[in-house]
């Protein structure tokens, strides 16, 4: 596949707040990836990447945090990929071809989901470009199952084929407090997972992730569902929306080459401040890993 190529599968949409209408000159492209075919609980996640562009309206394009404003960096929103409703296979080739794409010209992608199994096509992508990628992993769910109901690609076990296709003790994941027995025995005993934990653990490992390129999935869900209610698989007992964002800061000082937000899914929160939440992330990320 190649730009043009590309260009014939996208959906047109609300771009994000303060992108740039011209790809040549961007430094990241995002790109919405609306699948939501393997949710095991509530769907509607398909529908997040546009709501999170909506939203984005409302926010702020400066940061008082960081003191740096979206109008200071250059990215572009392709829109949404069309993928084939129902087709998890086309779907993921579609993901796939798409990223190399925007990896091939030199850009880094910043996808919106979806459910989480749209993670898993771009972090191969990822890791042809970057065979020692490590990956953070921001999750109320540890996504480690080998197979969910015997099915091998699903939003229950991106992970653990991520951690097969990069080596596990490449993967580093934060806040998880929900899965099965044996997705904890896998974790602890080949991935680096740090249960019910955003900080200090991060802190802790900074100096390993420095030295390597760094893929960050983040999962709605690993923040409260009191702070983000709309989201597939709500799991009481998750860090605060702060957290999160100092997480996003904290990571800046890494070489992150790709970022994705997955699992928003707008229908199950009326009020919109997960989509909000999840708009101020991205805002973070943007002006956190692409350079001015």
């Amino acid at each position: 596949m190649n730009l043009a190529e590309l260009e014939k599968l996208i959906e047109p949409t609300y771009g994000f707040t303060g992108n740039t209408k011209n790809f040549a000159v961007a430094k990241a492209v995002i790109l919405g990836l609306p699948m939501d075919y393997t949710v095991s609980f509530r769907p509607g996640s398909r529908l997040g990447p546009q709501r999170i562009r909506e939203v984005s309206y409302g926010v702020e394009e400066y940061s008082f945090y960081l003191d740096r404003s979206l109008l200071e960096r250059s990215y572009y929103d392709a829109g949404d990929l069309a993928l084939p409703i129902g087709n998890v296979e086309g779907s993921m080739e579609i993901i796939r071809d798409a990223i190399r794409v925007v990896l091939a010209a030199g850009k880094m992608p910043i996808c919106l989901g979806g459910e989480h199994l749209v993670s898993w096509p771009v972090i191969q992508a990822m890791h042809e470009k970057y065979p020692n990628l490590a990956i953070v992993h921001f999750d109320a769910h540890a996504d480690l199952r080998a197979d969910y109901l015997g099915e091998p690609n699903s939003h229950a076990t991106v992970m653990r084929r991520a951690a097969e296709l990069i080596g596990p003790k490449n993967l580093y994941q934060f806040g998880i407090r929900s899965g099965t027995r044996e997705e904890r025995q896998y974790a602890e005993a080949n991935t680096n997972m740090f249960f019910n934990q955003i900080h200090p653990a991060l802190n802790q490992v900074l100096p390993a992730l420095r030295k390597r390129p760094v893929y960050i999935s983040l999962d709605i869900d690993v923040v409260d569902p009191a702070y983000a209610p709309g989201t597939g698989t709500p799991e009481p007992g998750g860090c605060s929306s702060w957290e999160i964002i100092q997480a996003i800061h904290l990571l800046g000082q890494c070489n992150i080459v790709g970022f994705d937000l997955v699992e928003v899914s707008p229908g199950l929160d009326l009020s919109q401040i997960t989509a909000i939440l999840a708009a101020k992330i991205l805002r973070e990320a943007i002006l956190s890993y692409i350079p001015a």
